[in-house]
């Protein structure tokens, strides 16, 4: 299955496999900066999101999502859901547990900026339950 034309802008890459491990489904990873900013360009098969995770840093740090095309979801740890759209940006603070990901019907695609900081790392948590989201499908 390939994503639709307007998901090309920036190549999709190859699957994401170094980081299967933390998603549910298939993703797909192409690194367009690894200089100055880290920039990734995530690209999930419908239905597909990564677990909840935290990016800390001592200073500064974080991450910013573009949503670039299609549909998706993005949630801090508690907190209400928000559904993603093309044109969105998303602020994530450093040391917030949250997770992203499509829609279950449609792909999904952002840019994932990674904020400089010290000693950034990313903790890898839970996955998102599939009783969860399948809750905020029907709600949406």
């Amino acid at each position: 299955m390939k994503p639709p034309k307007e998901m090309r802008v920036f190549p999709i890459g190859e699957a994401n496999d170094q980081f299967r491990e933390y998603f549910v489904g298939q993703s797909y990873l192409n690194m367009i900066s690894t200089e100055q900013v880290v920039i990734g360009n995530v690209t999930f098969e419908p239905g597909c999101r990564n677990n909840w995770h935290m990016h800390h840093a001592e200073k500064a740090g974080g991450q910013i999502l573009l949503i670039m095309a299609g549909e998706g979801w993005y949630q801090e740890w508690g907190h209400e859901p928000r559904r993603l759209r093309a044109g969105e940006i998303v602020h994530i603070p450093a040391g917030v547990k949250h997770w992203h990901g499509a829609a279950a019907d449609t792909w999904l695609q952002h840019l994932t900026i990674e904020v400089p900081g010290e000693n950034c790392r990313t903790e890898w948590c839970e996955p998102v339950l599939n009783e969860e989201y399948e809750s905020l499908e029907k709600g949406a």
